[in-house]
């Protein structure tokens, strides 16, 4: 794992905390489902170079800095005491807003980050184990530790659940994940083998994971679930990958 790292001002104030990373290293994995829904066939071996991701969702501390540097438009639900915890997913991002603070975070940093393509979320978040329902495996969501004592009005802190095999927390819960992809149904039938990026245009961009409000709050690793790049939704949320900083 890349360690925190914060960069200051001259006069010692944060003015961005890079995300911790976790290398995923390049090699292939088999993508999608026989058994979820249709739009996640035919399973497909997919070769990904590789990346680092963060090891959590972006938080509302996180996207603060980026408010207070750019001035961008807060999102609905700021402020609301449900979703106002310094160390929750920020929420209610619109999959624009997303872009502008990876694009924030680069000029910032000196390094290029992005959203996830949809199969580096997947490979991400399988952690290493092929076609298994879950980060963990097959058990069900509820068989998790505090399963049912979670999710109650908004979103977890980051962290606090037990990462995949990657290190990654929260990956397949807590809030739905922007990816850059475009989103097309029958994209796995024509999927390129290598890097794939997703169809090149498109209506609905691409979302992954589950949600704190949705009956089932965990989903499955194989789930995709795509809105209008310009929705903002309480329980829609993102994280960053970065590329080139091993």
């Amino acid at each position: 794992m890349y360690p925190l790292v914060h960069l200051e001002s001259s006069g010692g104030r944060s003015l961005v905390t890079e995300p911790r990373r976790i290398r995923i290293a390049a090699g292939r994995f088999s993508m999608g489902s026989e058994t979820g829904q249709t739009v996640e066939s035919p399973i497909h071996r997919v070769w990904l170079d590789s990346y680092a991701m963060a090891a959590t969702q972006v938080t509302v501390e996180e996207y603060a800095r980026f408010l207070d540097a750019t001035g961008n438009v807060r999102p609905p639900n700021w402020g609301d005491p449900n979703f106002s915890h310094p160390q929750q997913p920020v929420v209610a991002v619109s999959w624009f807003d997303a872009v502008a603070y990876c694009a924030w975070l680069s000029s910032m940093t000196g390094l290029h980050y992005r959203l996830p393509t949809e199969a580096e979320w997947e490979r991400a978040a399988r952690g290493g184990a092929e076609q298994m329902l879950f980060p963990w495996g097959n058990d069900p969501p509820v068989s998790r530790p505090g399963y049912h004592s979670h999710w109650k009005t908004g979103p977890e802190p980051v962290g606090q659940s037990q990462p995949n095999a990657y290190g990654l927390f929260d990956i397949c819960e807590n809030v739905h994940e922007w990816c850059s992809d475009w989103y097309e149904a029958n994209y796995y039938a024509i999927s390129p083998d290598q890097n794939p990026q997703g169809p090149k245009e498109g209506e609905r961009r691409v979302s992954r994971g589950g949600a704190w409000r949705h009956q089932i709050k965990i989903s499955r690793c194989s789930a995709r679930s795509s809105i209008p790049p310009d929705f903002s939704y309480a329980d829609y949320g993102f994280r960053v990958v970065c590329d080139g900083a091993y």
